[in-house]
């Protein structure tokens, strides 16, 4: 009896046991991949497509990053864990651009890949030749794309999906299933360069106590004592015509609670502190600073007359003066006063643009990081010509701060516009 018993209850467990498998699955219990659909309750894709009309900046953010894109039409993969890569292609300018956006979109496309599409600016001018292979590949709207339209194409449903308008285009996805491609297709250029303290100039005279902007002499000395050499200072005139440091009045009456009328008079703009604890800059207090610290290079921002400013600085051999017109850099070239050309008139240039800096003796260039990946080819004649580019908008879209730029943009271009020092940037000659 005994005996039976213990069979009896040996068969009622492995019953059980049998019963528990039939409703969990053996593979329930394995590992569950990363990039679970739990993992994905913040995983959405917001994208926004904005056109020439509008004079905005188009973007997207996934995975709670926000990328502002370039003009053309941009590719977004999203890979496994969360990942995504994304390259822009000026199919507005650039025919070589829009036979790598569709021979890459070919390839994507036949892998099942997931992503999106968004256009920026202007995106269509070099597309209208390749509406046929367009067309086949599943994008009809794309294919008949106008100049200054907004445009938007995903597949995250698995089917592709477009949506056209003249001015903008929203639209949040949400990514409802595990996506585990982790194929590169566009792989990350990396630039040798070797770390110098020349490459960060201080923006602004750079950061003090989290305080960006304030041209003050606190942040001056702060910002040395980190590292810096180059110090950007913003110069503008008060009511009276004297050169202060300050980077446009309107800030500078919020940074200092002054109510009255503006520009302020010189007087005015003395007696005031930033914050109530930071003193401001005139041009003797610049001297002065500059005088005291021999191994600094004062590089100018706003002001637009070199000989008159250069006549008024204690050292023109630490000077450089970015410089907004190509009338003003031809004088300063005359006058031997280094120069810093701003984007705008670079850009504006016609013909061979490294020659021109090259007769006007511009060693230097500022230009905005969000125009580099579309001015790529610029960038490399001006670097191979030896012409020190230095970027400006550091800190101005998310996540792109003075790491971003270091790990991924010097080597392209020389330096960078930095508003606080960070350990990367310390000289390893």
């Amino acid at each position: 009896m005994k005996r039976c018993s213990s069979i009896l209850k040996s068969c009622k467990l492995v019953l059980l046991i049998t019963f528990l498998f039939i409703i969990y699955p053996i593979h329930a219990i394995e590992t569950t991949p990363t990039s679970s659909v739990a993992d994905l309750e913040d995983a959405t894709l917001e994208l926004n497509s904005h056109s020439f009309n509008t004079h905005e900046r188009s973007t997207f953010t996934y995975a709670q990053q926000t990328e502002a894109i370039e003009r053309g039409l941009t590719i977004v993969h999203l890979q496994a864990d969360n990942n995504f890569e994304f390259k822009t292609f000026d199919t507005y300018g650039s025919k070589e651009d829009v036979k790598a956006f569709i021979d890459v979109l070919s390839i994507m496309i036949n892998d099942k890949a997931i992503f999106a599409i968004l256009a920026h600016d202007s995106a269509a001018a070099q597309l209208t030749a390749y509406a046929k292979r367009l067309n086949t590949l599943g994008l009809i709207q794309l294919a008949n794309l106008k100049g200054r339209q907004a445009y938007i194409m995903h597949n995250m449903d698995g089917a592709i999906t477009e949506q056209i308008h003249d001015n903008y285009i929203t639209e949040t996805i949400t990514i409802d299933k595990i996506i585990d491609n982790k194929v590169i297709y566009f792989p990350k250029e990396v630039y040798e360069f070797e770390s110098r303290i020349d490459r960060y100039i201080a923006h602004a005279g750079g950061e003090i106590n989290g305080v960006k902007s304030t041209n003050s002499k606190h942040a001056l000395d702060e910002n040395y004592k980190k590292g810096f050499r180059n110090f950007e200072l913003d110069i503008i005139e008060t009511s009276d015509g004297k050169l202060v440091a300050a980077h446009d009045w309107n800030m500078w009456a919020r940074f200092t609670d002054y109510t009255g009328s503006l520009p302020p008079t010189h007087a005015q703009f003395m007696k005031q502190k930033i914050y109530g604890d930071y003193t401001t800059l005139d041009m003797d207090g610049i001297n002065t600073w500059f005088k005291n610290h021999p191994d600094a290079k004062l590089i100018t921002d706003k002001v637009n007359d070199p000989v008159a400013f250069a006549n008024a600085f204690v050292d023109k051999d630490r000077l450089v003066m970015e410089l907004f017109s190509v009338m003003a850099v031809e004088k300063a070239s005359e006058q031997g006063i280094h120069t810093m050309i701003s984007q705008e008139p670079l850009l504006a240039i016609k013909g061979d643009k490294v020659n021109f800096l090259k007769v006007n003796n511009v060693k230097y260039a500022a230009v905005s990081r969000r125009i580099i990946s579309s001015q790529k080819k610029l960038m490399l004649q001006l670097r191979d010509a030896g012409i020190k580019v230095y970027v400006f908008n550091v800190n101005f879209d998310i996540g792109k701060d003075e790491q971003y730029v270091y790990d991924n943009e010097l080597g392209l271009v020389y330096g960078m516009y930095a508003d606080k020092w960070i350990t990367a940037m310390q000289s390893k000659n």
